[in-house]
């Protein structure tokens, strides 16, 4: 197959490519960045440098593909992040009609099925409305749940103050994912016909905000570590004093405030994976307990 893949050499793009590789198929791998052409060559694809903004571009990059893996970079310098996702689903929508692609994947989040009060993930909301009005295409929704790197964003947080917080925590339930797990689905999703519209669920592990406290605390000698519940008034004070610009504030704050609530992961309750990844909790701290 000939196979186009977005999001440069990302933490789920690159295992993604090196798989479909590794099974023998011809891919393009699209990267904004000429940095990353010769790595991109290395590992066997050929590399299309431009913009996802650019439907032209992306046209010529996807003509000939028997299947496209479409997913939007995180921008938190959009001061309208909704605006920005339309503006690359509208681009991939064009290229993928004007292309005459019959099969995408498309990278979207759980919550992606709620049209308000998910912060951030309302952009795939928009993304998934708009490459759903795409006609004659066997298109898969692969929505990946709390990637296990955010965990990261807590490392501050325990070394300067000595616990984990925000506005989800405590016996709050968190589905958590790596991204080869998701690179897996993706492979699986593009190497195979598919038919309409559909939605993957991809999770690699369930534990309580508690739970995922006490394993990382033993995992970075800190075995009193705690996640503790704040409010969403006394998480957006904590973030503004941290320097986090108001619109990513906000963002997060809805965000996080769906994990608490529960509206985020409703739809993946309904339908959850056959499957779920390989990676758990316990692989993961020790890469972030090497990072800490």
């Amino acid at each position: 197959m000939k196979v186009v893949v977005t999001g440069s050499l990302g933490n789920i793009s690159k295992p993604l490519t090196k798989e479909l590789i590794q099974q023998g198929h011809q891919v393009t791998v699209i990267s904004s960045s000429t940095d990353r052409q010769q790595e991109i060559e290395a590992l066997g694809a050929v590399a299309a440098i431009g913009s996802l903004e650019d439907a032209s571009f992306l046209t010529t990059a996807f003509t000939g593909a028997d299947a496209v893996y479409a997913m939007v970079p995180p921008n938190f310098a959009a001061e309208v992040p909704i605006a920005y996702y339309i503006r690359i689903a509208e681009s991939y929508a064009t290229a993928i009609r004007n292309a005459g692609v019959k099969r995408v994947v498309h990278l979207s989040s759980y919550g992606a099925h709620r049209s308000e009060g998910t912060g951030f993930i309302l952009g795939s909301h928009h993304s998934e409305r708009i490459l759903s009005q795409l006609s004659d295409v066997a298109i898969t929704f692969l929505r990946p749940t709390f990637f296990f790197y955010n965990l990261y964003g807590f490392m501050d947080m325990i070394r300067h103050q000595g616990f984990m917080g925000s506005n989800y925590g405590g016996e709050d339930k968190i589905l958590m994912v790596y991204p080869t797990d998701i690179a897996a689905a993706a492979t699986e999703e593009l190497t195979s016909s598919g038919n309409g519209l559909n939605v993957r669920y991809v999770a690699s592990d369930e534990r309580s905000c508690n739970e995922i406290a006490r394993v990382l605390g033993a995992a970075i000698g800190k075995p009193e570590l705690q996640w503790q519940l704040f409010t969403k008034e006394q998480a957006k004070a904590g973030m503004a004093k941290a320097g986090l610009p108001p619109h990513v504030v906000d963002n997060l704050a809805d965000l996080n405030e769906s994990t608490h609530n529960g509206a985020l992961r409703e739809d993946f309750d309904k339908h959850p994976p056959a499957v779920w990844g390989k990676v758990k909790l316990e692989d993961f701290v020790k890469e972030l307990a090497a990072a800490y």
